[in-house]
């Protein structure tokens, strides 16, 4: 009689041990739905931001690669421009000795006319004279 007094005490102890009721688990697992839920929404919208975040990024790296361009152009017509200058400057220097030889030319032309008309007034005098004798 003890032993089954024991069986039936352990059948009985077993049974109020046993499986979980659709209660229990439903109480259980309810808050981790809605938890579960909150966060996939909240992954979603960081998932969106982050796609937006990529296309401003595409966005920014292609704005620098044109100003990068346009800085090299800037460049490449400074130095066009400078080398132009210098050619200026080079063909202003040769103008400039240029009319500085010419403006001796016509000194020395001016000078030479001077001697001339000087030579033909003396002969224009010497002439005279003999021709008084």
């Amino acid at each position: 009689m003890k032993k089954v007094s024991l069986l039936i005490i352990s059948f009985l102890l077993m049974l109020s041990f046993g499986c979980a009721t659709k209660e229990y688990v439903k109480e259980q697992v309810d808050p981790l739905t809605d938890r579960i839920s909150k966060l996939e929404t909240r992954v979603a919208a960081i998932e969106s931001r982050i796609g937006t975040l990529e296309g401003k990024v595409a966005e920014i790296d292609m704005v620098k690669r044109q100003a990068n361009e346009a800085k090299a152009l800037a460049q490449d017509a400074i130095r066009t421009a400078k080398d132009c200058c210098d050619k200026l400057d080079a063909a202003i220097r040769k103008a400039e000795a240029a009319a500085e030889r010419a403006e001796a030319a016509a000194k020395r032309a001016e000078e030479s006319l001077e001697k001339a008309v000087t030579a033909e007034k003396k002969s224009k005098k010497a002439f005279e004279l003999q021709q008084k004798k």
